[in-house]
């Protein structure tokens, strides 16, 4: 499943601004994160792009873009060998030091003594609702709303109508054509009232993105 810039603007918590950013090329630094694909001209992200990205978005509540950048190009550099996609590694800040958890599970420094293992250090849920540093609220990337749900083994982790694989977009399309709740759930029988409502709120929060 692909996601379009402003819907991955709404789950990863990067404007679209800071999306654009990341994907060029500068004169001191390469792309902090390229969208697995281009379609007519539309830049299109995978899952792993939105949790990847995420992560970075996270760490800048303590970390400068700069140091981010840096610690991503010593795992990639570090992780030579095996390296897949930024989302198979959960980047953690500490107070000194950027601190990444490989696949197996292993805890490796990537800034202040890079590719040195580390036995302990405290982890946080970057899939938990937070704030940026400049105050904007990311909501939580399981259930960006109350009654929808995320999850990579249904449609590839686009948004849907929790508890079902029908896609929010489809009932926030029908609202805004002027289906009530009780028409909705006629047409989708596993569809509860209730998340006609936050399926219209969520899709207003991507059109805000874009």
């Amino acid at each position: 499943m692909a996601f379009p810039v402003p819907l991955t603007s709404a789950l990863s918590g990067a404007s679209v601004n800071q999306l654009a950013y990341w994907r060029k090329t500068t004169a001191s630094s390469e792309p902090l994160l390229v969208p697995s694909a281009v379609k007519g001209g539309r830049f299109l992200y995978s899952w792993a792009d939105v949790v990847a990205l995420r992560t970075i978005v996270y760490l800048r509540q303590e970390k400068s873009l700069p140091r981010i950048r840096k610690a991503v190009s010593a795992l990639v550099r570090l992780e030579e060998s095996d390296w897949a996609h930024l989302a198979r590694y959960r980047l953690i800040g500490t107070p000194t030091t950027i601190v990444v958890q490989t696949p197996q599970g292993r805890l490796m420094d990537l800034e202040k003594e890079p590719g040195t293992m580390l036995e302990h250090v405290l982890m946080r849920d970057v899939l938990e609702p937070f704030k940026t540093v400049d105050g904007r609220s990311v909501l939580g990337l399981a259930n960006p709303k109350p009654n929808l749900s995320v999850h990579p083994g249904i449609l590839g982790g686009y948004p849907v109508i929790a508890g079902t694989r029908v896609p929010y977009d489809i009932v926030a399309g029908l609202a805004e054509d002027g289906y009530n709740g009780a028409d909705i759930v006629e047409l989708y029988p596993s569809v509860a009232a209730a998340a006609v409502a936050d399926a219209a709120a969520f899709a207003g929060v991507v059109a805000a993105a874009a």
